[in-house]
């Protein structure tokens, strides 16, 4: 009998692939590995926590509002409070911006080379119903000199110049999947060991799909491209699938093909979603997964921020659905751009007595 059948590998953990992979790190001296290694850990104890919060007080409204004008969730709080403690205790990060907090976050590293910038808990308005909710990070290295408190520019760069980026969903299973420019991979939660195992390696995602996620409850006030565009996804019978969290909807799109997009419209003018901590991250994930991410007309990830609560509007996914997308919208802003010129009012009658 084959001993080795008795007790089968149980894979790659987390921490054994992220020092294997370390030497693919721009700056490999390990500093990286451990900031991934503590979001990590802040994500297991999250877990832990949204798998309880039917039991105990946890779920349920906070009683206040965020920065964005959006009431808080107790676990939104919690989350927050559990990653900025797990990041200022590893010791690696000098700032943190979060959705959940108005200001940038000193963590008292002043010798960290890094910056994070993150949504501790995305989907707050399905935590209440058990609906797959997520956390969202993104990493920039620090611009500004060590020795001293990070700056805005520090947090304020583009996203071309982040180092790694991922997001951990919680829902039928807890995944965490992450990118450091060399490919995608995730990870499965296995409870009983307390470890992320190596389920999903090099994740690619298809070219097309036949997907779409969006909020058609505004669609009154969408732009007559990204209205187009719907009409197109329903002309070629796609199926239209929109959870409500952001990580799920984009976490299926990846895996299966298809688009999500939350367009500008009558309420949000400059789109929903922060450029930060929610689109620059899953942008960094979509294109190393072959995939593609834009405003409309734009690179996401090319975008120069102002602020560090950012929005804009948001497509991303299949590549060939997203420049779809876009090619509806440049010929709606070319129609309006080449506007025929008015018929001249035709004059009134003049009676000569």
């Amino acid at each position: 009998m084959d001993h080795n059948k008795l007790a089968l590998p149980v894979g790659t953990t987390l921490d054994r692939f992220i020092m294997r992979k370390q030497e693919d790190f721009p700056y490999a001296t390990g500093e990286l590995s451990q900031l991934l290694r503590d979001i990590a850990l802040a994500a297991k104890i999250v877990n832990r926590e949204i798998n309880r919060s039917g039991l105990i007080d946890i779920a349920g409204a906070y009683g206040s509002q965020n920065v964005q004008g959006e009431d808080q969730q107790k676990l939104d709080v919690i989350a927050n409070i559990r990653f900025i403690r797990a990041l200022r205790n590893g010791g690696e990060v000098c700032t943190i911006i979060s959705e959940e907090d108005d200001e940038m976050i000193q963590t008292g590293n002043n010798q960290g080379k890094y910056v994070v910038a993150i949504d501790p808990l995305d989907g707050s308005s399905n935590i209440d119903v058990n609906v797959s909710i997520g956390t969202i990070f993104s990493i920039y290295r620090r611009v500004s000199p060590t020795g001293r408190e990070g700056t805005a520019a520090d947090c304020l760069q583009p996203g071309t110049h982040q180092v790694a980026a991922g997001y951990v969903i919680y829902g039928s299973s807890t995944m965490m999947v992450y990118t450091t420019g060399n490919g995608v991979n995730g990870f499965t939660y296995e409870h009983s060991l307390g470890e992320f195992f190596l389920s999903h390696p090099d994740i690619i995602t298809p070219q097309t799909g036949a997907i779409y996620s969006i909020n058609e409850g505004s669609s009154d006030s969408f732009s007559p491209g990204v209205a187009a565009f719907v009409q197109y996804c329903k002309d070629q019978q796609f199926s239209a699938r929109y959870i409500g969290s952001l990580v799920a909807d984009f976490h299926r799109n990846l895996l299966k093909g298809g688009i999500y997009v939350y367009p500008a419209t009558a309420k949000n003018k400059s789109g929903k979603l922060r450029l930060m901590y929610e689109c620059n991250p899953l942008a960094f994930i979509v294109e190393q997964a072959g995939g593609k991410s834009s405003n409309g007309t734009r690179r996401t990830m090319e975008i120069e921020p102002q602020i560090p609560h950012e929005r804009c509007p948001f497509f991303i996914g299949s590549k060939e659905l997203v420049e779809k997308a876009e090619s509806f919208i440049a010929n709606d802003k070319e129609a309006c751009d080449h506007k025929p010129a008015p018929e001249p009012t035709p004059k009134k009658a003049t009676t000569v007595k």
